[in-house]
């Protein structure tokens, strides 16, 4: 049997795992291994007493059959709607006939989409749509300046050789001011005229105000209900009952019954290469105790600033150079327990308690810090415990490792979350928040400048190891969504199995034309 090691229990590395093992246990041995406690990566669940925090939010969504196929054999899906208060699923079994009842609980929710820009207080639909209530929160002078920017993008088109002028091209300069600049240079740390387009590429690529002309009349055309749109425009998800985590933390068992091996609290500190391949890696444990652990095949989704720094000076000076200067956004969720949201719902969407619909909510007023608050009785009622009286938000925060704000202590960080609430007229008062929870993640956000510009020469000089596979959103330093994530990991359990050499397919997946998503 071929020894495989694969760095890394998120949705990369466990779909690698259980592909691998799915298909050909007989002749592969293998070895996950995860630097801390948890499973799922940036898609885990955290649990805080009896409620449930989604790290970042997580659609279950892609274009992808292979992957949707995925998610729904391993948990199957429960057909009540979204929102609906009488057909959640709490007062009936959710799988009738299931073989114990932890399995009733292995269920896909249907969910609704709902995500808003929430800007001097007050709601428009992200996407922006055309609806009348935009024009009116914009009021008359700032439509007919943004209808004018609009126009005159459509006819003067500037050189894309930044995110703003990606952005201008596609909203007009007011719109871009008001939805995106703000939001994105505090999810970055830099203005978006120092970002390389390619971040739009990737992300938002098939969003225009042409994208959300044409879905509007397509929805007015009977018979089209299979059309085409752009991902940010789906209305539906499924979503695991008990959040994200939950789903991966179920992969990492089936692995486990396949034979797989999953080591938790296991570092990668060295990379050890020999004759243009990679041999062993050198792990570390909480405990402080070292290994070397040897392999025929490394499938690697860990920061490839790490990965280069941990084979040591042999890389060539420059490539080292190129990976150490990769940037990376890190990320802080505030997690806050209220009575109520100080918002109304005045859509039409029903929900529980009446509060607004949304997953999640951008804020772009840049008065403040917040960048998104997450509502997680939205997501699935099962990741709040008092469903019915309580409200579960969280708050999220982009940083640094290291800067002022992540250093903050918990009581401080967690008092200026509610500060930024009250002011923003979210809550009425700093007493409303009940119980609070804080959640740091490193490394979350890949970025789009610096020495990015010269990421060919490293993916080149990666490619060169013969057994070494970079997959997932760090392992390749891109922005993947999860399902992206998963493909990178379908396309090289493809490769291993048929003996293809070339890495090509592995690192094109997320460059076609038309797949996009949010804006973080």
């Amino acid at each position: 049997m071929k020894k495989v090691i694969i760095i890394g229990a998120g949705p990369a590395g466990l779909t690698a795992a259980f592909e691998l093992l799915k298909k050909a246990s007989r002749d592969y041995d293998v070895t996950v291994l995860e630097e801390s406690e948890n499973i799922g990566g940036i898609s885990r669940t955290v649990k805080y007493k009896n409620n449930r925090m989604d790290i970042g939010g997580h659609r279950f969504f892609s274009k992808d059959p292979e992957v949707m196929k995925w998610w729904k054999d391993l948990m199957p899906m429960q057909g009540a709607p979204a929102y609906d208060d009488k057909k959640l699923g709490r007062e009936k079994p959710l799988v009738k006939g299931g073989p114990d009842p932890e399995q009733e609980d292995r269920v896909m929710l249907v969910r609704q989409r709902v995500s808003r820009i929430y800007y001097k207080k007050k709601f428009f639909d992200y996407p922006v749509s055309m609806k009348p209530q935009t024009f009116i929160n914009m009021g008359f002078a700032q439509t007919v300046r943004a209808g004018m920017s609009y126009l005159e993008a459509c006819f003067h088109k500037l050189p894309e050789n930044s995110l703003e002028n990606f952005y201008v091209n596609r909203f007009g300069r007011v719109l871009y001011g008001m939805f995106f600049e703000g939001y994105t240079e505090k999810l970055w740390g830099r203005h978006p005229r120092e970002i390389s387009a390619d971040w739009g590429a990737q992300r938002v690529k098939g969003l225009s105000i042409t994208a959300v002309v044409k879905d509007m009349f397509g929805k007015m055309v009977p018979g089209k209900k299979r059309r085409k749109v752009e991902t940010s425009l789906i209305e539906e998800f499924i979503y695991p009952k008990y959040g994200p985590g939950q789903l991966w933390e179920t992969a990492a068992a089936e692995i486990e019954t396949m034979g797989g091996q999953i080591l938790k609290n296991c570092k990668v500190t060295g990379v050890q290469t020999e004759n243009g391949k990679v041999t062993a890696l050198e792990t570390e444990g909480t405990d402080g105790g070292k290994q070397v652990i040897e392999g025929d095949i490394f499938i690697s989704s860990m920061p490839l600033k790490d990965l280069v720094a941990s084979m040591g000076e042999t890389v060539p000076k420059d490539i080292r150079a190129i990976a150490e200067g990769l940037p990376y956004r890190d990320f802080v969720t505030v997690g806050l327990l209220v009575d109520h949201l100080n918002l109304k719902n005045l859509t039409k969407i029903r929900t529980l308690n009446n509060i607004v619909p949304d997953c999640w909510i951008y804020v772009q007023d840049t008065g403040v810090k917040l960048g998104r608050i997450q509502i997680f009785n939205n997501w699935s009622p099962y990741l709040v415990e008092d469903v019915d009286s309580k409200v579960w938000i969280g708050l999220e925060y982009f940083c640094n490792e290291g800067d002022s704000f992540w250093n903050l202590s918990e009581d401080k960080c967690v008092r200026l979350a509610t500060e930024e609430l009250v002011r923003m007229g979210v809550i009425n008062r700093r007493e409303d928040v009940l119980d609070s929870h804080r959640e740091k993640v490193k490394k979350a956000y890949p970025a789009y400048f610096d020495t990015y510009s010269q990421i060919d020469q490293l993916i080149s000089y990666l490619n060169g190891f013969e057994n070494l596979y970079c997959v997932g959103r760090n392992g390749q330093h891109r922005y993947n969504n999860m399902d992206h994530s998963m493909v990178t990991a379908f396309e090289t359990v493809k490769n291993i199995l048929t003996g293809e050499k070339s890495r090509e397919n592995i690192w094109n997946v997320n460059t076609e034309k038309e797949y996009h998503e949010e804006k973080a």
